[in-house]
């Protein structure tokens, strides 16, 4: 068979790896096309918290946030330390100006982040934003 394939030109399809092609398309900032490579790996690796993680990321640069919100609950739901859908999630939380779960996610990020270089600069922001958060009065003291 591979004599008729390379006769005519048709060369064996390889796998693609959908979730290598999702990273490489959000780091283009092509949103809506790594959405849809990473629901692909999705139907590979159903449940998979890391592709989710990445498809909320996708919704969150697009605009949808509830969305996206709600697929960073579906992940803590499967896995509660999960330090990523927490930071994601804090943030989508803050934009709402539901602060005091925005803290309490910034606090489990936290608690669970990855200690790797790569990390680092978001654990500085989420510290940052959690110091700050602590330090404003809550809506509910205003009134």
């Amino acid at each position: 068979m591979a004599i008729w394939s390379n006769l005519f030109g048709r060369k064996r399809l390889e796998k693609v790896d959908y979730v290598q092609e999702g990273a490489e398309l959000l780091s283009r900032g092509k949103f809506h096309e790594a959405l849809t490579s990473y629901r692909l790996a999705l139907k590979e690796a159903p449940g998979n918290p890391l592709i989710l993680q990445q498809i909320a990321i996708c919704y969150t640069r697009i605009g949808m946030t509830d969305e996206a919100a709600k697929t960073y609950r579906l992940v803590l739901d499967s896995d509660p330390d999960a330090p990523g859908a927490h930071y994601g999630l804090a943030f989508l939380l803050l934009r709402n100006d539901e602060t005091e779960s925005s803290a309490e996610h910034l606090e489990s990020f936290l608690a669970n982040a990855p200690k790797i270089p790569e990390v680092a600069e978001h654990v500085n922001h989420a510290r940052t934003t959690l110091e700050r958060l602590r330090r404003e009065p809550s809506v509910a003291e205003q009134d």
